[in-house]
């Protein structure tokens, strides 16, 4: 996506073919800063503390992390440790297993004289295949709203809620949830999105927003608890929300809140789909809620929030008393009974094991 006139991907090898270049999503919308990271324990650091952030994002940010280790040492046991160092960052998105697996299984049978260059390597074609999954979910959401928008009056929107941050942010670009809306929008559909402002750490006020806002897509700013209201008075035609971690049964995994949207969107009949590329599918594990962990991340994150001052400063406010405990677990699980179905570059999925199997036979 472009950012002003110039096109931007989340995350880019360095000209020194070692350090990688993110976007560091920490400071938007107020300042747009690109972070240049070396080391594994930079990656480590990007992805626990959020610089990154986004499933598929955060698996290839880890995928250069294990490529910078193998150019600082190419054993065996420094590929196990990378991979131990780097899953513990971020224990819900499984993405980030999925990509280290695919560069511990890739490198595992060369040399150590080969690994670190066949590391870069990997490590860029799975960027890449990043943006084609997400284009072609892209492709299979357009016809979705292509279908909502022929029932509508002409000049009418398609009316989107979404939740938490699914855009090109959260991948190396285009970005699940949104590919959609971005192809629709460029397609000449008009559509216009709520954007769930998604506490505590506020993906959507901060990122969905400046995107939007980017693209030049309509929307409206939302807080949390308004999607339920808006559905109720036939204000949303459509939900799409991303995921960090699919079951085999279809049971989603995606930021706190999605399941009481996912309640909502069922009782008045608003059809609430996924969108995924396929490495976010998890085939061993069946039941999301008891089988998929929960990341509890820090109570600052409730207690204290970013924001922009008067003057232009950006700071950080506390919004609870200094002794009022908090709990912060950063996912929900929503049934698959709740979801209409799943979004992925093959197509759309029935919400099941049956309907995964059908999409991506041998799979499951």
């Amino acid at each position: 996506m472009n950012v002003g006139d110039r096109h931007y991907r989340t995350i880019w090898l360095s000209d020194d073919g070692r350090s990688v270049e993110i976007i560091d999503q920490r400071w938007l919308p107020h300042d747009f800063r690109v972070e240049k990271v070396g080391t594994v324990a930079g990656i480590a650091t990007a992805i626990r503390d959020m610089w990154v952030r986004g499933a598929p994002l955060i698996g290839v940010t880890a995928a250069y992390g294990v490529a910078m280790q193998m150019a600082d040492d190419p054993s065996d046991a420094a590929l196990d440790g990378v991979w131990e160092a780097l899953h513990e960052t971020r224990p819900t998105a499984i993405n980030l297993r999925w990509a280290l697996d695919e560069m511990r299984n890739f490198l595992r049978p060369l040399p150590s004289g080969r690994r670190a260059e066949a590391a870069y390597r990997r490590a860029g074609e799975i960027a890449d295949e990043d943006v084609g999954l997400n284009r072609a979910i892209g492709v299979n959401g357009l016809e979705i709203i292509r279908e909502i928008a022929a029932r509508k009056k002409p000049g009418e929107p398609v009316n989107i809620l979404t939740h938490c941050n699914a855009g090109w942010l959260a991948t190396v670009d285009y970005g699940t949830a949104t590919a959609p809306i971005y192809l629709a929008t460029e397609a000449g559909i008009p559509v216009h999105v709520y954007v769930d402002e998604t506490r505590p750490r506020n993906q959507g006020a901060q990122l969905t927003a400046w995107e939007m806002a980017g693209h030049g897509v309509p929307h409206t700013l939302i807080v949390d608890n308004a999607g339920g209201h808006l559905m109720q008075r036939g204000q949303v035609d459509m939900v799409i929300v991303g995921t960090d971690r699919t079951t085999a049964d279809g049971d989603v995994c995606n930021k706190i809140g999605t399941y009481l949207k996912a309640l909502a969107a069922a009782d008045n009949d608003v059809p609430f789909y996924v969108a995924l590329p396929s490495p976010t599918i998890d085939w061993t594990v069946g039941d999301g809620l008891a089988e998929i962990p929960i990341e509890q991340r820090s109570g600052d994150e409730v207690s204290l929030v970013w924001g922009k001052s008067a003057n232009g400063e950006i700071a950080q406010v506390r919004i609870s008393p200094e002794t009022t405990p908090t709990a912060n677990p950063a996912f929900d699980v929503t049934p698959a009974r709740l979801v209409t179905g799943l979004i992925t570059e093959r197509g759309v999925a029935k919400a099941s094991r049956d309907g995964l199997k059908a999409m991506f036979p041998g799979r499951g």
